[in-house]
């Protein structure tokens, strides 16, 4: 089906697209298949049930209209037995009703699942306009429901000719046998012509249901523009998303810087990275890292502790090894605790007036996060 921007719909339904679908009430239905069950739970349930629900209402009416004399010349009489008669009978047919209503539910449902639409029942003006309605009879699928019903009529006609043709002698004979007989005999030639006319309708719903299921794909078929819209829709445009997360990016760096200040110490390359850390003996179970760059950003962090006084220890395996292997806001991994326990305890020593030395040595970093 062309699209008003010339493009046609030969990509599959999204999943935004089919959930949409599903909230207008828009899903794949078969009427035939219905149909189908409807008429076989039928015959099937007269075929067990048939000869009890007969003697059932035989019984009632004998009752209910076998009245003396009195009660059929009082006029409040009638009433109340014509009621009683109607409520019998429907009690009587309950669980036929039952059944088929349980029948009609299920197979309305075995195609598509169960779903319930308040916007499908929202009154709409455009279903009674006559153009598009006189559309949609000349449009290609009233075309095929026309072959469909023409289909189901050859097709359900052809089976009760010969139904009829076969139980012809049968249904003559009838007319030779006593009331009572004729009675049974006939509801036997008629539920069992019911419910072969009815195992027609079984041709009819084998083809009728994957036509179903092929018509709605089709319909919610969606053009490549489509689905580029959609997904801007879904996902935003690439510029607003880009901008976003630099946003994000700006943010989350300036979080960073302002925790500097308090970090214990700032481990460096010297120049390329810079890592700050922070370490509060009751209330953290190991050292965490509060800041951390490279380039640009370590210039920053290492200005922004000299600014505050936080002390910047120039070592370059552990301050890559940190920089690769560690998280903002996470603690340090266990394999560097013993060389930042060594830094730390350095730190500590200089803030409780040791003396400052030259070099702390190799620190114990293990080879797998070693980053030379």
């Amino acid at each position: 089906m062309a699209q008003s921007d010339g493009q046609e719909r030969t990509e599959e339904a999204t999943p935004k697209r089919l959930r949409e679908s599903r909230e207008k009430g828009q899903v794949a239905r078969s009427r035939e298949l219905s149909s189908m069950a409807m008429l076989l739970s039928s015959a099937a349930a007269l075929l067990f049930m048939g000869e009890g629900i007969v003697a059932g209402l035989l019984d009632i009416f004998r009752q209910n209209f076998s009245v003396s004399r009195e009660r059929i010349f009082d006029p409040a009489a009638l009433p109340n037995l014509f009621l009683q008669t109607i409520f019998d009978a429907v009690l009587l047919l309950t669980p036929l009703f039952v059944l088929l209503a349980v029948v009609a539910v299920l197979s309305s449902i075995a195609i598509s699942g169960w779903n319930f639409s308040s916007q499908a029942l929202a009154f709409k003006w455009e279903k009674l306009d006559p153009v598009k309605g006189m559309g949609r009879i000349f449009a290609v699928r009233g075309l095929i429901e026309l072959l469909k019903a023409l289909g189901k009529f050859l097709s359900i006609g052809a089976v009760a000719v010969l139904v009829l043709w076969s139980k012809a002698e049968a249904f003559l004979l009838l007319g030779e046998q006593d009331v009572d007989s004729a009675l049974a005999q006939m509801a036997n030639l008629l539920l069992w012509s019911f419910l072969a006319i009815s195992l027609t309708m079984i041709l009819v719903a084998l083809l009728d249901v994957p036509f179903q299921l092929w018509d709605h794909a089709r319909q919610l078929k969606m053009s490549r523009q489509e689905i580029k819209d959609e997904h801007k829709q879904t996902e935003g445009n690439p510029e607003v998303r880009g901008r976003i997360r630099q946003l994000q990016r700006e943010m989350a760096q300036r979080r960073m810087m302002s925790d500097v200040p308090g970090a214990d110490v700032v481990i460096t390359n010297p120049t390329h990275y810079a890592i700050a850390l922070r370490y509060d003996q009751k209330k953290m179970g190991a050292p965490k890292v509060v800041a951390m760059g490279a380039d640009r950003v370590a210039a920053q962090i290492r200005s922004i502790a000299e600014e505050h006084d936080v002390p910047l220890l120039s070592a370059p395996p552990l301050a890559r090894a940190l920089y690769h292997n560690a998280e903002i806001g996470q603690e340090i991994p266990a394999a560097l605790y013993q060389a930042v326990a060594q830094v730390l305890a350095y730190v500590f020593h200089l803030n409780n007036g040791g003396e400052q030395i030259e070099t702390l040595g190799e620190l114990p970093i293990p080879e797998e996060l070693r980053h030379d």
